[in-house]
C-alpha cells in the first residue's frame, strides 16, 4: 500500500486468510495475559495460549515483515488499526459462553490488556520503520449498539443491559491517553457518539457519511470547530453500495454531500481542506469488484 497511498500507507489486515487474520481475531491477538480459541460460535477466551492465538500473533508478525521490507526510508505518518475495547468486549465470549460485554471486570481487563498490546505494538512499528509517525485508527463498529443496549447474548435470544455511557467514555480515554500515539476512532455503524469520542480524546472521528442526517449537524459542526478531523466515508467499500452509487469512477461527485454539508452548516471554506479527509465508507476487504487492480486490503 506505500505505492497507493504515498501519504498514508498503512499496516493492511487480510481477513481472507482465516480465523485469526480477521479483525477480532487480530485484535484479540494483541492482548497482553489474555488468550483466544476459536469456538462454532466465534471467539472465546481461555486459559492458555493455543494454536489460535499464535496463529493470529504470527500472521501479524509477517504483516510487520512485509510493511518493514516496504516501508525503508519512510518518514512520514504510518496508519495502524486495531480493534477499540468495547468491540472486542461485545465479540469476544468468556469461557463460560457468556460475551465479555456482560462482565464489568471483564470489560476492564480487555481494556488494560488491549493498551498495554497497543503500547507494545506502537513500539514494535517504530523500531521497524524508524522515520515513521505511527497514527492509531481504533475500530469501534459495535460501540453505538454497546450504548444503546442491542448488543445480543451469546445466544441470540436476548439483549446485554447498555453500558453506562460515562464510563464507556472513561474506557477509551483510558485507551488513548495509554498510548503514544495520536488516536482516530472509526465506525461505520449508525449513531457514532461524537460528542462522547471527542471527549475521550479521539484526534479524529472516522464515519459512513451515508449514515449521516441533519440531527448529526450540532455535533459536526462543534467537532471540525473543536479541531477534530472527520473522515468521511463516501466512496462505497461493498459490491452492492457501488451498482448504487457512481461514487468510484466519480471522485468529485462523491464528495458532494460533504461539500453540502460545509454550506449548511455555515463553515468557512478554507477549513474543509484542512478537517475532512475522504475515506471509502468502511474497510477495504470486500470492495467493488469492478475496482482496478481487483479487492483491496481493509484500511
Amino acid at each position: 500500500m506505500t505505492a497507493e497511498l504515498e501519504q498514508l500507507p498503512h499496516l493492511p489486515e487480510l481477513p481472507g486468510r482465516g480465523p485469526g487474520a480477521d479483525m477480532i481475531g487480530r485484535g484479540a491477538g494483541l492482548l497482553t495475559e489474555l488468550f483466544v480459541q476459536t469456538e462454532p460460535s466465534g471467539w472465546r477466551f481461555t486459559d492458555h495460549p493455543g494454536r489460535d492465538t499464535k496463529r493470529a500473533r504470527s500472521w501479524l508478525g509477517e504483516d510487520l515483515d512485509a510493511l518493514e521490507e516496504y516501508t525503508q526510508g519512510h518518514d512520514g505518518l504510518l496508519k495502524v488499526q486495531a480493534v477499540g475495547p468495547w468491540t472486542l468486549a461485545g465479540s469476544i465470549e468468556l469461557r463460560h459462553g457468556e460475551k465479555a460485554l456482560s462482565d464489568p471486570g471483564a470489560c476492564r481487563d480487555i481494556a488494560e490488556s488491549l493498551t498495554e498490546g497497543l503500547r507494545r505494538h506502537l513500539e514494535d512499528v517504530r523500531r521497524r520503520v524508524p522515520g515513521a509517525t505511527p497514527v492509531l485508527q481504533l475500530d469501534e463498529p459495535l460501540l453505538p449498539a454497546v450504548l444503546a443496549g442491542s448488543v445480543k447474548t451469546a445466544s441470540g435470544f436476548q439483549r446485554l443491559r447498555a453500558v453506562d455511557r460515562q464510563r464507556a467514555e472513561q474506557t477509551l480515554r483510558e485507551v488513548i491517553r495509554g498510548v503514544d500515539a495520536p488516536v482516530l476512532v472509526h465506525s461505520c455503524a449508525p449513531g457514532v457518539p461524537i460528542p462522547l469520542l471527542r471527549r475521550a480524546g479521539a484526534a479524529g472521528i472516522s464515519l459512513d457519511f451515508g449514515l449521516l442526517t441533519e440531527r448529526h449537524d450540532d455535533d459536526l459542526g462543534e467537532a471540525v470547530e473543536g479541531g477534530t478531523l472527520i473522515l468521511a466515508g463516501v466512496v462505497p467499500s461493498t459490491d452492492t453500495a457501488a451498482v448504487q452509487s457512481k461514487a468510484v469512477s466519480d471522485p468529485a461527485g462523491s464528495v458532494q454531500g460533504v461539500r453540502t454539508l460545509w454550506r449548511r452548516l455555515g463553515l468557512a471554506p478554507e477549513l474543509l481542506g484542512r478537517r475532512v479527509v475522504v475515506t471509502p465508507t468502511c474497510g477495504l476487504a470486500g470492495p467493488p469488484r469492478s475496482t482496478p487492480g481487483g479487492r483491496w486490503h481493509r484500511p
